[in-house]
């Protein structure tokens, strides 16, 4: 059935026309909208003005009849909530057309939420070369092996360095647990603050025993269970050295237990360590049970039987050989496979590798003495009774050795092994020890 527009129709056509040509003219600003998704603004327009003309015969009287299936009465609806439809219908559109374009260009990731890493990278700029050489401060992290094995393996390749390096001693300590003498090893580096540096591996952390004063305070860093015999003994080694070396000016790394005392105040060791041309690990062929006697037909061919060497297993190096130990993977896994636990590989591995790789780096030699003498698998341990200073004598000039290419009778810059009971005895005769 046919019927007139009313008079508020004629205004939604006519509000409505004008709307149109604004939206025209809109996209007119952004024509890869209208491009990418078959829209021509040229229809636009056309369409816009045959919207107009249909608006103009509106307002010159003519009839414009709409049919209508459901009844015959005339519609009239409201001028404001036609108008209202009329923005909201040219608003949708804008919308919609905007919406997809800056999916389309943006992309889909920038609208769909994503699970990303928890890792959040730092942005900060580095401008000042104290960020790449200063030494952290705390020691625990949660890299893992390989990343901190990989971390410490470079070497810059100048020899030159672009600041006031001031060689260090890092003072490492494979530990069971406490550090019973930690006492005699405060005196010794006390007021040294700036030539030494301590690391502590220890599967139990006991930290929290020092005080923030102390020289072992937050010096523990991440460890795992060692074996005295087995591979992961040398892992702890490997961990402290890599740890060590983190701090670049670290220059000589010494191994050492909760059982080692020093053997001369800080400036005699610093000096003599410092000034010596040969890193001091002992590396000797055994002809017997005991040495070849534990090597394994399948470590060639990267270890032959007369490359095959034996020494103790705690040694004072330098940066050169602390770097060729952690980036070494070639020679460990022959070691870890074929080195089992009667070969006591802490006594084989890294004399052997350093044997082949630098053998005119090594004196062949440790300053850490150790008595042997009485005899089976661990050596001789001193109590409070052992402490008086002919004790210390024999130690001290008991023994002719080479340093520098010359013959002296300071052979040991540190002892080993001393229990907890010597402590008392060892802090009433440091001063004459340690004394500066």
């Amino acid at each position: 059935m046919a019927t007139f527009l009313s008079s508020s129709s004629l205004s939604f056509f006519y509000t409505a026309s004008q709307a149109l040509p604004t939206i025209v003219r809109f996209f007119d600003g952004f024509p890869s909208i209208a491009s990418n998704y078959g829209w021509r603004l040229q229809e636009l327009n056309q369409l816009a003005i045959l919207w107009c003309s249909r608006v103009l015969q509106l307002e010159e009287g003519k009839e414009i009849v709409v049919t209508s299936s459901r009844t015959g009465l005339t519609k009239a609806f409201p001028y404001k909530l036609l108008l209202l439809l009329g923005f909201f219908l040219a608003f949708t559109v804008v919308l919609f057309f905007i919406s997809v374009s800056t999916i389309k260009y943006y992309g889909i990731n920038s609208v769909v939420t994503s699970v990303t890493s928890s890792f959040v990278p730092c942005h900060e700029k580095i401008n000042d070369l104290d960020k790449w050489i200063k030494p952290l401060v705390v020691l625990m992290h949660n890299m893992s092996d390989e990343e901190l094995l990989w971390g410490a393996s470079f070497m810059p390749r100048r020899k030159e360095y672009p600041f006031n390096r001031v060689p260090k001693i890092a003072f490492m300590f494979l530990t069971m647990g406490p550090l019973p003498l930690a006492p005699l090893w405060e005196r010794l580096l006390k007021g040294h603050e700036k030539l030494y540096s301590v690391y502590i591996h220890s599967p139990v952390s006991s930290s929290a025993k020092f005080p923030a004063s102390s020289v072992f305070y937050r010096r523990h860093i991440p460890s795992q269970v060692a074996e005295w015999g087995r591979m992961t003994m040398c892992d702890a080694e490997r961990r402290l050295l890599a740890n060590a070396l983190l701090d670049i000016s670290n220059e000589w790394f010494v191994l050492l237990s909760e059982s080692c005392i020093p053997l001369f105040n800080f400036t005699t060791i610093y000096t003599y360590m410092t000034k010596s041309e040969h890193s001091f690990m002992g590396s000797f062929d055994d002809p017997g049970a005991y040495g070849r006697g534990r090597y394994h037909g399948n470590m060639a061919p990267e270890v032959f039987i007369d490359q095959w060497r034996k020494g103790s297993q705690w040694f004072e190096i330098n940066r050169e050989l602390a770097v060729s130990i952690v980036k070494d993977t070639l020679y460990y896994p022959k070691f870890k496979e074929f080195c089992q636990p009667a070969c006591y590989v802490d006594e084989h591995y890294f004399p052997t590798m350093l044997t082949i790789e630098k053998p005119a780096a090594l004196a062949n030699r440790s300053v850490t003495w150790v008595d042997w003498s009485r005899g089976g698998a661990h050596p001789a341990t001193f109590g409070a009774q052992d402490i008086n200073e002919e004790f210390f004598a024999r130690i001290l000039k008991g023994d002719n050795c080479t340093y520098n290419g010359g013959y002296t009778s300071m052979c040991y810059l540190f002892a080993r092994k001393f229990s907890p009971s010597a402590l008392e005895p060892l802090v009433q005769i440091a001063p004459k020890l340690l004394s500066s």
